[in-house]
């Protein structure tokens, strides 16, 4: 945690201090991820508001993070705004950016070679919830002596991002929720409320409103273990985790 952050005596204000009012940080947006975000404009891709990313950004600024996990890079847009903040700012040891396809993947790559950040910035492709599960897995097999070469994923990050689709979000952060360490913060945004009649031969739209059922369990699973913010911003509501 930040020199900051120590300030703040009691654990459960802690949240409320990483997402106050913005950081003393530049407030247009960064010029390699204002080209991108044309890009995903171009491709009809949708991302975070810039709002919601520039509030993420100032909260990373104060938390200076040795270990960062993002969960759905897409083409690289919210990686462009953070690698802008490690690049004039410290720099965590550790960023691992997850993302489903190959073809974003090289995209994403050529924005960490841009910045030069390659020896500390590592993409993996898959499925979040079939990479945490391995690591899981290979952090046990390594409590027991059995573990062979190197877990896809960090056991403990100090800052977890996740945007996914609303059909899988509450189940890749309760993935991620065993990924943070004792101290680590998991940053996501509060999905839309489903609207209007659903017919249950719909799969895809059942497929929302169970992902948005899963979502409200989750919240009531993990408020008794967890000091849960949620941060209204212009176009969207950030929601970060913190262990009590």
């Amino acid at each position: 945690m930040s020199d900051e952050s120590i300030e703040i005596p009691d654990r459960s204000e802690l949240l409320s201090h990483f997402f106050a009012k913005p950081a003393d940080l530049p407030r247009d947006e960064p010029i390699i991820a204002a080209n991108i975000n044309e890009q995903l404009q171009h491709m009809g891709l949708s991302t975070w508001s810039i709002s919601v990313i520039r509030r993420v950004r100032d909260a990373l600024f104060r938390i200076n993070p040795d270990s960062v996990l993002e969960v759905g890079a897409s083409i690289g847009h919210r990686s462009a705004w953070l690698l802008d903040l490690f690049e004039n700012h410290s720099r965590p040891k550790r960023y691992d950016i997850v993302e489903q396809g190959n073809k974003f993947a090289v995209i994403i790559k050529r924005l960490v070679d841009r910045y030069d950040a390659a020896s500390w910035t590592n993409i993996k492709v898959g499925e979040l919830q079939t990479l945490a599960a391995e690591t899981i897995a290979w952090n046990a097999a390594t409590i027991s002596g059995l573990a062979i070469g190197d877990a896809p994923l960090k056991t403990k990050y100090d800052v977890i991002i996740v945007d996914e689709k609303p059909e899988v979000l509450a189940k890749s952060i309760e993935s991620c929720l065993q990924l943070l360490s004792s101290n680590g913060v998991l940053i996501a945004t509060e999905p839309l409320v489903p609207s209007g009649d659903v017919d249950e031969n719909d799969e895809a739209q059942m497929a929302i409103v169970n992902g948005f059922n899963d979502w409200i369990d989750l919240i009531k699973t993990y408020q008794g273990d967890y000091f849960i913010a949620f941060i209204p911003v212009f176009e969207g509501t950030i929601v970060a985790f913190l262990r009590k």
